[in-house]
């Protein structure tokens, strides 16, 4: 069922329980449209280390993948403290529905009760579909470029192809490279990468376990945040085979040209991963703004306002992978807004109150959002910045500890709700 040589190459090693301890970075600089090679990662133990490459480092146009956690110089790099991989590269890795088709690609039948856990995070992100979310790819070579990409297939076969998976069905060799395709795109629900001309899309698919029509829930949600003044991504809702698909128009990519730009998370940005995701929280995000952010004050009511309209509309699935960034190597900016889904209550349909009451949101710190925008005063910005990292950090090892090892699942989560657990250290964007 493989097809170019890299995943064939993985194949054959999990065939003789083995897997990759290493991958190259190739990254899209901003305004090129060709990768360059940008370093190398390394499983050593339980971690993923980074180190740029030499002839990345010379480039004058060079670029940190992002700040703090890979500053551009020599040497092994650590992933940040409480991390087991940085977070910019696990922001570039498939999540659920991603790794269910990594996993039926490279393991066939054998795939259909299998624990995604089984496979290393480096074979799901040298396996999965080189356009993904950003500017990043990995491959084996560290000089030779080979893109993963099949955008041969019409959106009729992608969506009969994902509910095959969805089903727990196999596909054909065409149809599974096709969905790989879009395999590294986030999120836990059936989805795949289209193209349309020179318009890049995500088309998102209903599941046979909805238990309402959540792809014209989302349609309909990101309609009215449209009409209602926020920063969206466009949506499309199309009909095919008797049923309904949604077309999300990719802001990671440029119209009518090969160049790609950088996108991290808001995960990333607050230093977390998925296991401690549950303590992300919208003060921290708004601190990360008024220092990080391009236009800091109308970013932050823009936030404020994306924090009313799901609440209002009952959007529960708010955590810290639905926020992103664009990121220039210097500087963060918004991106628009993204999977705005109402979300499904006991009765089967949506109710805004019961989002409201579910989360136990604590409306009072977000009064400081409306606060003055922009930076912190130059000489206090890095050390109040250290500050509250570090507080953040220990605020954190206390729960894992008083939790005995494990972080403390009793208590409320923190304005920004969870992801589902997963039980791998990669996830991209999205839901």
């Amino acid at each position: 069922m493989t097809s170019d040589p890299q995943t064939r190459a993985l194949s054959q090693a999990l065939a003789q329980g083995q897997e990759p301890t290493e991958a190259f970075v190739w990254a899209w600089l901003p305004g090129a449209t060709e990768p360059v090679v940008a370093g190398r990662l390394q499983a050593t133990g339980d971690l993923i280390e980074f180190n740029y490459g030499r002839s990345y480092l010379d480039r004058d146009d060079a670029i940190a993948l992002y700040l703090p956690e890979l500053p551009l110089r020599r040497g092994i790099i650590d992933p940040l403290d409480g991390l087991r991989m940085a977070g910019c590269i696990a922001d570039a890795g498939p999540d659920a529905w991603g790794q269910r088709i990594v996993m039926q690609h490279l393991l066939g039948a054998g795939a259909g009760g299998a624990d995604p856990a089984q496979l290393h995070p480096l074979t799901y992100l040298l396996s999965s579909g080189s356009d993904r979310i950003g500017a990043l790819d990995f491959q084996f070579s560290a000089t030779e470029y080979i893109s993963r990409d099949d955008d041969s297939a019409s959106l009729e076969e992608l969506m009969n192809a994902a509910d095959r998976v969805d089903r727990g069905l196999e596909l054909s060799p065409a149809l599974d490279r096709a969905l790989l395709h879009g395999s590294s795109v986030g999120g836990a629900r059936p989805k795949a990468l289209l193209g349309a001309g020179d318009r890049k899309l995500i088309a998102k698919f209903s599941s046979s376990t909805d238990p309402y029509p959540v792809v014209r829930a989302e349609f309909a949600a990101m309609e009215l945040a449209r009409r209602a003044g926020l920063n969206v991504a466009k949506v499309q809702l199309v009909e095919t085979l008797g049923r309904t698909a949604l077309l999300v128009e990719r802001f990671d990519r440029v119209e009518g040209s090969r160049e790609r730009r950088a996108i991290v998370s808001a995960l990333t940005m607050l230093e977390l991963d998925e296991m401690m995701a549950r303590y992300a929280s919208y003060a921290d995000l708004a601190q990360v703004i008024r220092e990080r952010f391009t236009d800091g004050r109308d970013t932050l009511r823009e936030l404020f306002s994306r924090i009313t309209f799901n609440i209002l509309v009952g959007n529960t699935d708010d955590h810290a992978r639905n926020h992103a960034a664009f990121w220039d190597g210097e500087a963060l900016t918004l991106t628009p807004a993204y999977d705005i889904c109402p979300q499904g209550t006991s009765r089967g349909g949506s109710d805004p109150g019961d989002g409201v009451r579910a989360r136990r949101v604590p409306l009072q710190p977000l009064g400081r959002l409306r606060e003055r925008g922009g930076h912190l005063p130059a000489d206090r910005d890095r050390g109040a910045r250290d500050h509250r990292r570090s507080d953040r950090r220990r605020r954190i090892a206390v729960r894992r500890r008083g939790a005995g090892g494990r972080y403390d699942r009793g208590r409320p989560p923190v304005l920004l709700a969870p992801p589902v657990p997963q039980p791998l250290r990669l996830g991209g964007l999205g839901r």
